[in-house]
């Protein structure tokens, strides 16, 4: 089909199906899929709220007139058969994270306003996943075979664990490419390793310590925008900060209350790590014994330098650039601090590197350090063709001459053996400040960006199929 023939037949798809597909996001967006432990059962490994999500995500691609399979309710599959069995995969998941509050819309409804839907899940990842479902059945619908099959994948556990992809693997082969729209465009080609560690000082006795208490960040892999510390020591001559407010704690002790600025890990510049802020105040203060001491001074070259220079492991390549590091979250436990840190490293330092150095300095002062959660770093050559026929799609649709990137944050494309995440957000353009983010309250996503997206996934699918992909 010649391509100015496609793209007309795509702007009719859509033009006579887009408040279909409209209904069809807020079918799956009123279905709080967020993952209940407690309530998981059998065929229902993550809760009724993803099985109902991944039930009706299957119901509207049979609809649609696919074959669909459900995979005891990890995730499922609609297949579009081509002339042999090899397959182009596409994957979007089905889960959502909870609602949580300062919603000024109705989460699990799509309201549309001024262009935009907005609900849990219309950007993070239903509304995405259904371009992408409808952009195959556009294909369907143009009575063509192709010669790969097409698999959708619906997960149900992306934002909790992955379990999901996990399972497949257990049961399935992988596609011989597959791509997510869970991400940015135009095209990401690789994913920085992850590196979750956990740094502990010595046992310290409470008569030994002048830190009485200790708390700072939710998470291992966010720069922390809040920490506090209780010490002993006279509130009253400790000073304030722009960023550290000191107040009493009862007799003789002091609260040290820090606020620095949360971001994620993968974009640590952007954030204060108020876990940092504590630290520097303690040892700027002399608030600390001698073994306290030596845990907060290593601890402040993890804080203060988030490309691991303080640590040793500072390193980049031509891919992905520089490693970032940072501390998440900190407490104390059974008389020792525990600081845990995530780093997201390039292919020129390994995560065993990253271990040994760390251990070494750990074991210097009498504590420890250990690895908790790895991934390597994921990689398909931007020159590759398949990355090539992603972004050419990308540049057609837009008229752009963008290029292919990476980035430090982790997506389903990792967990296959060729993959690429593949929109369909572009942070370069600037909401209403009314639309809220994923993840966060107002979740909202622009109608012409979800318009576009599609044209980009049918464009996509097309060129993948002039691929030699056995």
């Amino acid at each position: 089909m010649e391509h100015e023939e496609l793209t007309k037949k795509i702007d009719a798809y859509l033009d006579d199906n887009w408040d279909a597909m409209v209904e069809d996001i807020a079918m799956l967006v009123r279905i709080p899929s967020f993952q209940e432990d407690d309530k998981k059962a059998d065929g229902a490994p993550f809760g009724p709220g993803p099985k109902a999500a991944l039930t009706a995500a299957l119901k509207m691609a049979e609809d649609m007139g696919f074959s669909t399979h459900d995979a005891e309710g990890y995730i499922g599959f609609a297949d579009f058969p081509g002339k042999s069995d090899t397959q182009i995969g596409i994957i979007g998941h089905m889960d959502v994270v909870p609602a949580g509050p300062g919603w000024n819309f109705e989460p699990y409804d799509v309201t549309r306003k001024d262009g935009y839907l907005v609900g849990r899940g219309t950007l993070d990842d239903k509304g995405p996943s259904v371009m992408a479902l409808h952009a195959m059945k556009f294909w369907k619908d143009q009575g063509v075979e192709f010669p790969y099959t097409i698999r959708f994948l619906f997960g149900a556990n992306e934002e909790s664990g992955m379990a999901d992809v996990a399972y497949y693997h257990e049961h399935y082969d992988d596609p011989a490419f597959l791509f997510t729209p869970d991400a940015e465009f135009p095209v990401c080609y690789g994913e920085k390793g992850g590196y979750d560690g956990m740094l502990m000082s010595k046992p310290i006795e409470p008569c030994a310590r002048v830190v009485v208490e200790f708390e700072g960040g939710m998470a291992t892999n966010a720069v922390p925008g809040l920490a506090h510390a209780i010490v002993n020591a006279d509130a009253k001559e400790l000073p304030n900060t722009d960023r550290i407010v000191v107040t009493e704690a009862g007799p003789g002790r002091a609260r040290l209350d820090a606020t620095g600025k949360s971001a994620h890990a993968s974009t640590p510049d952007e954030g204060v790590n108020a876990i940092g802020l504590i630290v520097d105040y303690l040892l700027e203060h002399g608030l600390c014994g001698a073994d306290e001491r030596a845990f907060f001074e290593l601890d402040q070259k993890l804080l203060n330098h988030t490309d691991g220079s303080g640590l040793g492991i500072k390193s980049a390549d031509e891919y992905f650039g520089p490693l970032t590091v940072v501390g998440g979250t900190i407490k104390l436990e059974d008389d020792r601090f525990v600081q845990t840190l995530d780093s997201r490293f390039p292919t020129s330092i390994t995560a065993d590197e990253i271990t040994e150095r760390v251990r070494e300095q750990a074991a210097a002062i009498g504590g420890s350090f250990e690895n908790t959660l790895l991934m390597e770093p994921f990689l398909v050559k931007p020159d590759s063709p398949v990355i090539q026929a992603l972004l050419n799609a990308y540049n057609e649709a837009t008229g752009e001459q963008a290029e292919p990137f990476t980035m430090g944050g982790g997506t389903y494309a990792r967990e296959f053996k060729s993959g690429a995440s593949f929109g369909p957000e572009k942070p370069w353009i600037k909401d209403p400040e009314w639309v809220g983010m994923m993840h966060g309250p107002d979740e909202g996503v622009s109608e012409d960006l979800l318009k576009q997206s599609f044209k980009i996934y049918a464009l996509t699918i097309d060129k993948l199929m002039g691929l030699d992909l056995k």
